[in-house]
């Protein structure tokens, strides 16, 4: 089976999904920027196209669309079976686009990341009209979320794969557990709500000097988080760490008891995942998807609703141990994306068999 990706190839996501398919399939790629160096190694030089643009967090990345030409041009080249497109607003259009525009034979697979239909079609009736069209463009799309999926049906989605973006493989265990160890790993960015994360850190930090707060990654809401810290007093007990590589922030994980991830809008979130294969107990906004990593049939952890509440739902855990090792075997039978890879591929290689 020959495959185009087509995404951000200096994205860590597409590189994941690289990581699983290149054993699997004959692959090529598409970036909308360049490709980190791990991915040029997957995938030959002969196999890649980077459409170098820079496309902005917020949207409205007509450069993005001005390479529809390059890219239409060079997949009638590929001629490839299957166009595999991640961001479906963006990446999903541009297929969409050289589909029809080169009258390509290949289908389309969309995979939905979150924003792309949790956000930016609720947007205006212009982005609603673009995601509606490139759904029913794919023969199948896949979902990390029984959420997300429900939302891409509304929308006119055909066949939809819901499965989460899980994990390569669990993690080495053997650190221990620092009880009152918080982590948070989210982007300091508005749609994560990281404010709140160190609002309701602080409800506990009040009656319990033991607790410690990480917060890693960055964004643009870093000098406020700094200040809000300071104004609470809590200088002391959290620790700003920045960007990480993937061992440190494993050794983080490994380390915490607990891990606060409290965004406005989500999907399954790989980072909660992450978490739980390391014996993490979750604390989440109350949010759809979030109650399918929480909950009956799921792992174990909190739902947050009222922030200055977390000490009283921290206090209800009766056994966090035995909850953390519940929520690593939830994560092996449930969060390995291996297993999920090859059952999508067997989707592909049926509609194949099919008439177009």
């Amino acid at each position: 089976m020959k495959l185009v990706l087509i995404g951000d190839g200096e994205s860590p996501h597409l590189l994941k999904w690289a990581r699983a398919l290149q054993p699997r399939v004959e692959l090529w790629a598409a970036s909308s920027r360049g490709f980190t160096p791990e991915f040029e190694a997957l995938v030959p030089a002969e196999r890649r196209l980077a459409m170098n643009t820079d496309p902005a967090h917020r949207g409205g990345n007509i450069a993005v669309l001005a390479k529809l030409p390059m890219l239409g041009r060079w997949l009638a080249r590929v001629d490839a079976d299957w166009l595999h497109a991640h961001y479906l607003t963006s990446h999903g259009t541009l297929a969409w686009a050289a589909k029809r525009g080169w009258r390509l034979r290949a289908r389309i697979a969309g995979s939905a990341w979150g924003s792309d239909i949790l956000v930016t079609p609720w947007q205006g009736a212009a982005y609603r009209w673009l995601t509606e069209r490139v759904l029913r463009a794919c023969a199948i799309t896949t979902s990390d979320s029984r959420h997300m999926a429900a939302q891409m049906t509304v929308l006119g989605a055909g066949e939809v794969m819901t499965f989460p973006f899980g994990l390569e493989a669990l993690p080495k265990q053997g650190a221990k557990k620092q009880p009152w160890l918080f982590f948070a790993n989210r982007g300091l960015e508005p749609i994560y709500a990281p404010e709140r994360v160190i609002t309701a850190f602080a409800a506990v930090a009040a009656l319990q000097p033991e607790a410690r707060l990480v917060v890693a990654n960055d964004g643009s809401l870093r000098g406020q988080l700094a200040q809000q810290v300071r104004d609470l007093g809590l200088a002391a007990k959290v620790e700003f760490v920045g960007r990480l590589d993937a061992k440190t922030q494993g050794g983080f994980y490994a380390r915490s008891c607990w891990y606060l991830s409290l965004p406005q809008s989500d999907s399954v979130a790989v980072s909660v995942l992450e978490a739980m294969a390391h014996e993490c107990l979750p604390i989440l906004s109350d949010l759809p998807a979030n109650h399918e990593l929480v909950g009956e049939g799921a792992g174990q952890g909190l739902i947050l609703r009222d922030d200055a509440a977390l000490p009283s739902q921290l206090a209800s855990l009766a056994d966090p141990a035995a909850a953390g090792a519940a929520n690593r075997a939830w994560v092996a039978e449930h969060g390995l994306f291996a297993p999920a890879v090859d059952r999508f591929l067997e989707r592909l290689k049926h509609i194949e068999g099919k008439a177009p």
